[in-house]
């Protein structure tokens, strides 16, 4: 049987190559690369899936949830860059930040936007590893762009899958980081919120934490956000935060579900973290979801060391279906090229049970 769930796709991915990431001041190659979704796109199609091309949007959607100043910023970083001169001299061909408006630094003053181009960066990034080439921003635009779209195509119910690349799920309203640039699964639902849903969950499992989601939707009531992790204190970005304490503030409080994970874990407390979430999205009152999903908790990726089996993937599309509720998926990380596509249609099989 055909897979039922829609694949929003569009090409303009393949504009964002990041070249490498700078890793404790070092140059390595990146993980986050245009095979990710190609590989994905080939399992998903050979499963029958329809594919949908993303269609355009207006501004005023990533407004919802970015500050201006980072999306004007997002928009230029690389045309700047170049007019600089700074792919040749110092020879840099990527965007990336070199000082950071650290509180320590700044003081409790708020801190200028840099002048130099070369400063800038640190304004609104918050890592060196999230570098900016020429595509970049058209890439990061198309991927919100098909978030938006699935969003469009569920708001009458059902499900469908949005291909974001590059991901989304660590940029907060005012900075970008973890190889992400706009967080496609806070636009897609803000999109929900604004088609009448009165309350939208967002269930990141990942196996990084979804600050931003966190962060951008801290105070408000109306979106509730939950992640199953990695453990950032046994050493896993983002490292500053993730912890089961962290519950929302404000309007807010007790919107937020954080379920950390010992490294090393595996189906049955991943799942059962997966569940704890879906379930409490609904004791909130939540009519539609967005599921960003990360397929790097799996055993074979590079980036996590959580032991998620395919198996695993399917039942958490099926505990999340399980709720009967609309349904984004958007798609976060995954870095092990030989199982991503299997991973992310193994999960949607669960879904479409």
């Amino acid at each position: 049987m055909a897979l039922a769930i829609p694949l929003v796709w569009t090409d303009d991915h393949r504009l964002h190559e990041p070249g490498a990431e700078i890793w404790v001041g070092i140059r390595t190659p990146a993980a986050e690369v245009p095979a990710r979704a190609e590989a994905i796109r080939e399992a998903l199609v050979a499963a029958g899936a329809e594919v949908v091309a993303a269609t355009r949007h207006g501004d005023a959607a990533l407004e919802a949830v970015h500050d201006a100043a980072l999306l004007a910023f997002l928009a230029s970083a690389w045309d700047d860059w170049e007019a600089a001169g700074l792919p040749v001299d110092p020879g840099q061909d990527r965007v990336v930040p070199y000082i950071f408006a650290h509180p320590g630094l700044v003081a409790g003053i708020e801190p200028l936007v840099p002048a130099a181009t070369w400063a800038r960066p640190g304004a609104f990034c918050f890592d060196t590893m999230t570098l900016i080439g020429p595509g970049t921003w058209e890439a990061a635009r198309a991927a919100a762009d098909a978030a938006l779209t699935a969003a469009d195509l569920v708001a009458a119910g059902g499900i469908a899958y949005a291909c974001c690349r590059p991901p989304g799920h660590h940029v907060t309203r005012s900075a970008y980081g973890g190889s992400c640039y706009l967080n496609n699964a806070a636009i897609a639902a803000q999109r929900l919120r604004d088609g009448g849903a009165v309350r939208v969950g967002i269930v990141d499992i990942d196996a990084h934490h979804g600050n931003g989601a966190q962060q951008i939707f801290w105070e408000r009531d109306d979106v509730f956000t939950g992640s199953v992790h990695v453990d950032p204190a046994t050493g896993w970005f983002p490292h500053f935060l993730g912890t089961g304490a962290e519950r929302g503030g404000g309007a807010g409080r007790g919107a937020n579900l954080n379920v950390p994970l010992p490294p090393g874990a595996g189906d049955r407390d991943w799942l059962r973290g997966v569940a704890e979430i879906v379930q409490a999205a609904r004791n909130h009152g939540v009519e539609a979801l967005v599921l960003a999903l990360g397929v790097d908790a799996a055993g074979a990726d590079p980036e996590s060391p959580l032991q998620v089996t395919e198996a695993g993937y399917r039942e958490a599309g099926a505990i999340v279906a399980g709720h009967g509720l609309p349904c984004v998926v958007v798609q976060e990380g995954g870095y092990d090229l030989a199982s991503i596509g299997g991973l992310v249609l193994s999960t949607l099989e669960g879904l479409d049970a």
